[in-house]
């Protein structure tokens, strides 16, 4: 239901006003005017105005359960019907009021018509001012409803592209794992205790949409010594991240897919040691930029950037900032470089 105009304060006091200013000025065209004393122009005011602000609060009140839209007949049959029905009840009242003033109730008489018509005027403008109220809360309220079907949607399918990722480092882990069990089980079980800690982490980090630059590492550090277990002395990271980039933020679990995709066209078709560089900092328009670079050889493996982990990202990004060039990848001299950008929003403060 609507929110009735007068239960806004700032509606109420501009309503008040307004009539206490018409008041005033009725008394007054009364007095000097028409020649009527005070005591006599201020009642005719007082009454009168009661009677027609009580007709507006009328009109404005029964908008709240009904609008007649596109109606304009109905609209103004209301408008003359509260406006009749304030000026026989003023009427009423001034003529019981001042009964001992012959010389005002002919005046009173004479006047109805116009005052008819002024009742009406005014009548009339509440009422439209009434509608286009009503009808810029339901504007706002449509709006409202839209922006969080779509936020409840964007979350939905954020959430799915999260959970997307996981299945296929885990079924990789667990494999090596498996692996590990017979010949090596202490590496299979320092390896489940780190894939334990890591899916712990990314549980915890499920619930907020926020995280830093510096926590993000940290994460991504877990998840490569995941890696280093399967890949043993083949795998080699370097990770820089500048002091004016540990405290920016972006979302839980970015980093990940593109180091599985450096790791995944990296190491797949080598057996020799490949060193895979994460260089994160400040750009100079004051996003938070990442760079991952990995070698690869360009006859027998052709590095993939549409891949689902990076398209997974790059929807990621679409969804949260409404962009297509927040990730760049560029194989130049059988280094594969993937770039990413997350720009700094005040969105982003409400990290735990």
């Amino acid at each position: 239901m609507a929110t009735y105009p007068l239960k806004n304060r700032s509606f109420l006091m501009v309503f008040v006003s307004s009539w206490i200013v018409w008041a005033v000025l009725h008394t007054i065209i009364l007095n000097f005017t028409f020649g009527f004393n005070w005591w006599i122009s201020a009642t005719d005011s007082i009454i009168f105005n009661l009677f027609l602000a009580g007709a507006c609060a009328l009109i404005s009140y029964i908008f709240v359960f009904y609008r007649p839209e596109g109606k304009v007949l109905f609209t103004l049959g209301e408008t003359i019907s509260i406006t009749g029905l304030w000026l026989f009840l003023s009427n009423v009242s001034l003529t019981q009021t001042l009964y001992d003033q012959p010389e005002y109730l002919k005046f009173l008489s004479n006047s109805l018509g116009l005052r008819f018509c002024i009742g009406f005027l005014i009548v009339g403008w509440v009422a439209i001012l009434s509608l286009l109220w009503y009808k810029k809360e339901e504007q706002e309220e449509h709006m409202r409803v839209h922006e969080s079907t779509e936020k409840l949607a964007r979350e939905a399918e954020l959430f799915k592209l999260r959970q997307q990722l996981q299945p296929h480092f885990l079924f990789n882990s667990l494999n090596s794992i498996s692996a590990l069990v017979v010949v090596k089980p202490e590496e299979a079980r320092t390896m489940i205790q780190q894939l334990s800690d890591f899916l712990r982490g990314t549980l915890k980090k499920e619930e907020n949409q926020w995280i830093t630059a510096e926590e993000e590492i940290q994460y991504l550090k877990l998840y490569l010594e995941i890696e280093k277990v399967r890949f043993s002395h083949r795998l080699k990271t370097i990770i820089e991240i500048t002091d004016d980039a540990k405290l920016m933020k972006l979302p839980p679990m970015l980093l990940q897919p593109i180091v599985e995709n450096a790791i995944k066209f990296g190491l797949y078709d080598t057996t020799e040691e490949v060193e895979i560089s994460i260089k994160v900092g400040k750009n100079v328009n004051n996003e938070l930029e990442i760079n991952v670079k990995n070698p690869f050889d360009a006859q027998t493996n052709i590095p993939q950037g549409t891949g689902f982990g990076l398209s997974s990202i790059i929807r990621r990004l679409y969804l949260l900032f409404g962009r297509n060039d927040l990730l760049e990848t560029r194989a130049e001299n059988n280094i594969f470089s993937t770039t990413l950008k997350i720009p700094q929003t005040n969105d982003q403060s409400d990290i735990n």
